[in-house]
């Protein structure tokens, strides 16, 4: 097992050698819209997976996925250049999730601003449903009975 600092340092180097080696060693048009956005090794060193992001519809996201499956072994081999470890980690290439995700909690938030927009101005024209004040004033006289002796006391003696 290595070090998960060194499985750290080794992700960062890997996410930066596989997005080289996409703009350099892969000679196909399809790959100039993929980003690589984070990698991921286990701690044995022997697996990494590779996050990425596509510009464009879904058909240039199924086209970074060809690509990328097609040309795996030319990125394991310029990762086998690259790094200095004795094994080479296998790849694994996953799409990234997360300007999806980020994109759908921005409408959420979007939504949830419209909703307390919409809710302040009702409270800004409500009014109360009993009387304006509906507490008790101290200089009332209201009998209330003593929880002592059962003895009804006015207020204005106590």
């Amino acid at each position: 097992m290595a070090d998960p600092a060194r499985a750290a340092r080794l992700a960062q180097r890997i996410k930066v050698v596989v997005a080289e080696a996409l703009r350099k060693a892969v000679k196909d048009e399809r790959a100039e819209a993929i980003t690589v956005t984070d990698a991921r090794v286990t701690n044995d060193l022997q697996h990494a997976t590779v996050y990425y992001t596509v510009l464009g519809d879904t058909a240039a996201q199924e086209g970074a996925r060809d690509v990328l499956e097609a040309k795996k072994g030319v990125l394991r081999r310029e990762l086998g250049r690259n790094l200095t470890i004795r094994l080479t980690p296998t790849l694994e290439f996953v799409a990234d999730e997360v300007p999806v995700n980020a994109s759908h909690v921005e409408d959420l938030l979007r939504q949830a601003r419209a909703r307390d927009e919409e809710l302040a101005r009702l409270a800004a024209a409500a009014r109360p449903a009993g009387d304006p004040d509906p507490y008790r004033k101290p200089h009332e006289d209201v009998e209330h009975e003593s929880e002592f002796d059962g003895v009804a006391i006015d207020a204005e003696e106590e």
